[in-house]
């Protein structure tokens, strides 16, 4: 197992200051590098060690405080192990910043972080992956239709509202995207009913897109998220299998 060195680092923005955390194998060698998108939880332990293990299989990783606006991570105080079913003022207090967040000013972001990482010593030259996870998946769908010759590979999890009837939706960037994508759907997630799948998927195939789009059967909305009541092992597994198969495709 390769050993890693993490490190809490400052991004500039148009609009501030984006904490984050950067991880890569110690051996400081330049390595291919994967922007990481939140969950609505935040930048918290789970997704440094989620970072962690993407950097032990050969990659440079940052996991931006998207919500950086609001306040270094952590942005919410949150229990060890979250349920927002047992704890329903987690959400009431979450969703006013995830709302606040607009694909205007998400893309400000992605532009900053995206240019970061191209200067970043231990990141090598070339076009970066995207993993997101619930909110971060239509983060990582965004980013890649924003900046398309800047993305290799985009993978989303758990996502929602990829594809629904707004204006904004992130699924009309179809069109613009060069990267292969993959998305790996929670089973019954509300955030994301059948239709909006069969939309983002008809989306990515006339657009030409490279990509998969699947199921993920008994998965419920944040199953990758181990310090979650959402966590699904079987789910998780199958999530790390496809998106390092992907990271392997592209790279």
């Amino acid at each position: 197992m390769t050993s890693v060195q993490g490190t809490a680092v400052d991004i500039p923005t148009e609009d501030g200051t984006a904490d984050a955390y950067l991880t890569h194998p110690a051996d400081g060698e330049p390595r291919p590098a994967v922007l990481l998108y939140m969950d609505a939880f935040g930048l918290r332990p789970q997704l440094r060690a989620m970072a962690d293990r993407l950097a032990e299989a050969g990659y440079t990783v940052l996991v931006p405080n998207v919500f950086y606006r609001h306040g270094r991570a952590p942005v919410f105080e949150l229990p060890e192990f979250i349920d927002p079913g047992a704890r329903p003022e987690i959400f009431q207090s979450i969703m006013p910043v995830m709302q606040a967040l607009t694909p205007e000013a998400a893309m400000r972001d992605a532009d900053a972080y995206l240019s970061w990482l191209a200067d970043c010593p231990v990141a090598a030259d070339g076009p970066v992956a995207l993993t997101g996870y619930c909110m971060g998946a239509r983060l990582s769908l965004l980013t890649a239709g924003t900046f398309p010759d800047r993305v290799a590979a985009a993978a989303g999890f758990h996502g929602g509202r990829l594809a629904t009837e707004e204006p904004d939706s992130p699924h009309l960037v179809a069109e613009h995207i060069t990267a292969e994508l993959y998305f790996g759907h929670a089973d019954q997630d509300p955030s994301l009913p059948v239709e909006q799948i069969e939309r983002l998927e008809s989306a990515l195939t006339e657009a030409g897109v490279r990509h998969r789009c699947e199921v993920y059967p008994g998965a419920g909305h944040g199953f990758t998220q181990a310090d979650t009541a959402a966590y699904h092992r079987e789910g998780d597994e199958r999530h790390w299998a496809a998106l390092l198969d992907l990271l392997k495709r592209t790279f």
